[in-house]
């Protein structure tokens, strides 16, 4: 007789499971946005230079990106319950250290150690927010990303309210926002380790087969035209999270609480822009949301530049509603490229994408050092028109609906 196997609340989307996702990419990218919204901080106390600000910048995003494919590949591999409470342990170590910072060796161990918390929780939290997705991917995965977004918009208008005023020592106390979200995670932890239990028993039932959908050939060709798109994506989006605070205060006179407010505008855009790009991605297919996302920032971003103070800000929302949509797209089309490595496509695509925005960031800092920071505005203000290649991706949901 054969044996059953037991698939108790195991089917169909696991709301539940997303919803602690989002919350814990919320505060996950809460705590990481910490690190460039002090930068003006760091700036003034240590007198560091644009340089120095891109080379913090670099050292997080390597260690957040340089250890994400590795994270994902081990963990696809040896998949652990327990994965995400490891990382962020590691992001609560970094804010306690970062706070007491007081030379710029010091502030680089600090951001190291809150990259790496970060290279463990987005390939394990992506292929657990796959697992619970029920077939609904994009859904699941803006769900999952426009909390990261979320929390990533929050926190410069945290540290403008209850860092800015009273000085850096206040960092501290975002240590408690990361012991707060390894509690919540607990829950989806154990729905993982169930979760893993089922997939043991099912393997063994009947081993799986995952085909892929297009020929080796071709999904090499397909994966490189992504690099490029999150390349450009990256390198423009760099430019804004890095040093948008500085422009505004720069060309504008704004104050550094206020620029922190007007980066806060520009990330709830991202936010709002990465919850629309997973679902219409479902409907319409993700070729046509990469398409308009990346390369419909172009007029944005060129305009940008060249406006005042308010204009400046309506374009950036504009940007970064425009331009967030992209990212689910393009994750979830590579994960359909090799569906039986989610951890490594995960941990390749959030890697690279914070390896960019940290490479970009110190060769900006140092063009701002030479030229003047709007210089770095005018000459990124062109890298969404790297999206006419979109033009040559595989239309994998046409693929797909053959028979």
């Amino acid at each position: 007789m054969k044996k059953e196997i037991p698939t108790p609340q195991l089917s169909g989307t696991a709301f539940r499971v997303l919803l602690i996702l989002s919350i814990s990419h919320c505060l996950n990218d809460l705590l990481q946005s910490v690190i460039s919204a002090t930068y003006p901080l760091f700036k003034d106390d240590l007198v560091l230079s644009f340089a120095q600000i891109g080379l913090i910048t670099l050292v997080y995003q390597m260690s957040a990106s340089v250890f994400q494919p590795i994270m994902g590949l081990y963990f696809d591999r040896r998949p652990s319950p327990w994965s995400l409470p490891i990382g962020m342990s590691s992001t609560l170590l970094g804010m306690l250290s970062l706070a007491f910072s007081h030379t710029l060796p010091w502030v680089l161990i600090s951001v190291s150690l809150i990259g790496f918390g970060s290279s463990i929780l987005h390939p394990e939290a992506s292929r657990l927010t796959s697992l619970a997705s029920g077939g609904r991917r994009g859904l699941a995965q803006s769900l999952f990303q426009v909390g990261g977004n979320l929390g990533g918009s929050l926190g410069p208008l945290i540290v403008a309210l209850l860092v800015a005023p009273y000085g850096r020592q206040n960092i501290a106390f975002f240590s408690i926002i990361a012991f707060i979200a390894i509690i919540i995670m607990i829950p989806a932890c154990l729905w993982y380790k169930r979760r893993l239990q089922f997939i043991r028993l099912e393997e063994k039932a009947a081993p799986k087969h995952v085909k892929m959908p297009l020929s080796k050939k071709t999904t090499v060709f397909a994966i490189a035209i992504l690099l490029i798109l999150i390349f450009s994506k990256y390198v423009y989006m760099a430019s804004l999270t890095s040093y948008y605070t500085f422009y505004l205060i720069h060309k504008f006179g704004v104050s550094v609480q206020d620029s922190q407010f007007y980066l806060f505008i520009f990330l709830f855009a991202t936010a709002a822009g990465t919850l629309m790009g997973g679902p219409l991605g479902d409907r319409i297919g993700r070729r046509y949301v990469i398409w308009i996302s990346i390369l419909g920032a172009a007029p944005f971003s060129m305009l940008m530049p060249h406006v005042g103070l308010l204009w400046t800000i309506v374009l950036s929302f504009c940007v970064g509603l425009v331009l967030s949509s992209a990212f689910p797209a393009i994750l979830l089309y590579a994960q359909e490229l090799l569906p039986y490595k989610l951890g490594l496509i995960s941990g390749l695509f959030f890697g690279l994408a914070f390896g960019i925005a940290g490479i970009a960031s110190a060769v900006l800092g140092d063009l701002a050092d030479t030229y003047g920071i709007e210089a770095i505005y005018n000459v990124c203000a062109y890298m969404p028109l790297l999206g006419l290649i979109t033009f040559f991706l595989p239309d994998l949901k046409k693929i797909q609906a053959k028979p």
